[in-house]
């Protein structure tokens, strides 16, 4: 993949550990302008962030309180979750704490975690009425809360509570309630010994950029997995969550500071190269909240999953080329066979007897056909499309053919992404998803149950489409019509085809927010499954067609000027 313009690992190397990505806003409770960091929550929901989160010094007379907004935050949002970045343990007594979680995530339905800190700035925490602890004795009290808080949570539990502790103890507490779901603990933490507490005892890591540098990070993962390790836990169970700063600027001036797809290329090398699977923005500014939640992380997410199935993928890849390399003419011969048997009545497909640039050997990659329509109509008139031959002394290198790699694979993760909506929009239309049993998928993919976890699922695949399109049409085909001025009607007709696949996205939802308006019934599910079938349809046949006539112009030009072309 490109390699970012920010900091580089040092010393051991990081290894992804696959966790899902997420990504949220990191906002300052100004007390001055109470309703516009209420406004700041609301566009990062409607952006599609994953997470609101707000910093919490209960001595700084010039903020809200931030438990206080946490709750009315619940209140005025409905998916995104909510977090303190992070609570200020010493002025917040952990079984007290404990309940004012544990009823947060209650009263907005499980859409609560917990980010915990040791504290800082004592001088101000004392004149609070806090006290003042060394080092130890933080770490200590952070270790007693975490035991304590779960303690609260574990309701099920008949006997009282008991923590006799250094810092922090509770003797005979009744437990309760349980939060609606397992709230996750994510620990602010810079030295080995809270480090370590992570790793035992923690759902997460979160530090903050400028505090850490990304140099330090591996070191400071070895000490999370060790501890992991030693407590009989999975380090890749520990989430990595970084807070991040930056500026959307027309040049780049650094590290997260520059156009979009800088941050995309920056903030997708920090998760597959260091580890860290959740960004939090600290930003107070509606306009780079929204373009992290509408470009940033649809195509970070993109590019990620991309690079992940292209582990597993590459040796197949290798193996076909390999293939077709030393047994060119039954390739091709294959190749034409297939091709002239291919049916025109859905109007999809290459066209008899064309020549497939991307079954050549020297692309080293597999295309996709579109399969048959699955509607009579089509949306798309692909009887028109137009195509261009490759030059006959095209030249390719290895990274412009990984360019066309993973072209093809951003495409294979979005038609399993595809298949998982469809296979979603099946069971819930038939019933065979019951509460519970979607509880179980939504802790999974974290979303609600019945009709609004489809509508939320299909939301969020529609997300990552629109994000890839806007990829393309900003940044990878102006740089393929400047390389080759033949590819200018292919790159027209796929730009026009992204417009419609514009509109059957929001024929989906449109679908979707009709079956929610109607209720628990089953009647409104045939507008749902029609309009999944035309985005299958649509999807499938552009992304044939893309495939098809820019892998090859990719191997030979790269994706973007000065990149992936050498």
């Amino acid at each position: 993949m490109p390699q970012a313009a920010g900091p580089t690992t040092r010393g051991r190397a990081v290894a992804d550990y696959g966790q899902e990505l997420r990504f949220g806003s990191f906002l300052t409770p100004t007390a001055a302008s109470p309703q516009e960091v209420v406004r700041l929550a609301q566009i990062s929901e409607r952006a599609g962030l994953d997470l609101v989160s707000v910093q919490d010094h209960p001595y700084q007379p010039a903020f809200l309180d931030t438990w206080t907004l946490l709750s009315h935050l619940g209140a005025v949002t409905s998916t995104v979750r909510l977090a303190p970045n992070v609570a200020n343990l010493p002025l917040r007594p952990p079984a007290v704490l404990a309940r004012s979680a544990a009823s947060l995530d209650l009263l907005t339905g499980g859409r609560f975690e917990l980010g915990l800190g040791a504290g800082a700035f004592w001088q101000a925490v004392e004149a609070m009425g806090g006290r003042r602890l060394s080092p130890g004795e933080a770490v200590r009290a952070v270790t007693e809360a975490i035991e304590i808080i779960r303690g609260v949570w574990d309701a099920a539990e008949r006997r009282p509570l008991r923590v006799d502790g250094e810092v922090h103890r509770v003797d005979g507490a009744k437990r309760g309630p349980a939060p609606a779901h397992p709230v996750e603990i994510w620990l602010g933490a810079y030295k080995p010994r809270m480090l370590a507490l992570a790793g035992r005892a923690a759902d997460g890591w979160l530090p903050s950029l400028g505090y850490l540098d990304l140099a330090d990070a591996p070191a400071a993962h070895a000490v999370i997995d060790d501890a992991a390790l030693e407590a009989g836990r999975d380090p890749a169970d520990v989430r990595r969550l970084l807070n991040v700063n930056g500026r959307f600027e027309a040049r780049s001036g650094g590290f997260l500071v520059g156009p979009p797809q800088q941050w995309v290329e920056e903030l997708a090398e920090v998760a597959l190269e260091q580890g860290f699977s959740t960004f939090v923005l600290g930003a107070d500014d509606p306009t780079t909240i929204e373009l992290f939640g509408q470009e940033v992380a649809p195509a970070v997410r993109e590019l990620v999953a991309a690079e992940r199935a292209a582990g597993p993928r590459r040796a197949e890849r290798e193996d076909d080329a390999a293939r077709v390399a030393a047994h060119p003419d039954d390739a091709d011969r294959a190749g034409q066979t297939d091709r002239a048997g291919q049916t025109d009545r859905a109007g999809r497909g290459h066209r008899a007897g064309q020549a497939d640039p991307a079954d050549r050997a020297a692309l080293g990659v597999r295309t996709t056909p579109a399969p048959e329509r699955l509607l009579d109509r089509s949306l798309l008139d692909e009887g028109t499309r137009p195509r261009v031959a490759p030059p006959a002394d095209a030249a390719y290198t290895d990274a412009g053919r990984a360019a066309g790699a993973h072209l093809v694979e951003v495409h294979d993760m979005l038609r399993a992404e595809l298949e998982k909506v469809r296979d979603l929009v099946a069971q819930v239309r038939t019933g065979v998803i019951d509460a519970g049993e979607a509880r179980s998928e939504i802790a999974t993919l974290t979303l609600r149950q019945n009709a609004w976890t489809m509508g939320a699922y299909c939301e969020s695949y529609c997300r990552v489409v629109t994000g890839h399109h806007s990829l393309e049409d900003q940044s990878v085909f102006p740089h393929l019509r400047a390389a080759d001025r033949r590819l200018e009607p292919v790159l027209d007709r796929l730009a026009d085809e992204h417009h419609v696949i514009h509109d059957v996205l929001e024929a989906v939802d449109r679908a979707l927010v009709e079956v929610v308006r109607a209720g628990t019934g089953t009647e409104g599910y045939e507008g749902v499954q029609e309009a999944v079938d035309a985005l299958t349809d649509t999807l499938l046949s552009h992304f044939a067609y893309e495939e098809e006539q820019l892998v090859e112009p990719l191997a030979r030009v790269g994706f973007y000027p000065g990149q992936l072309s050498g």
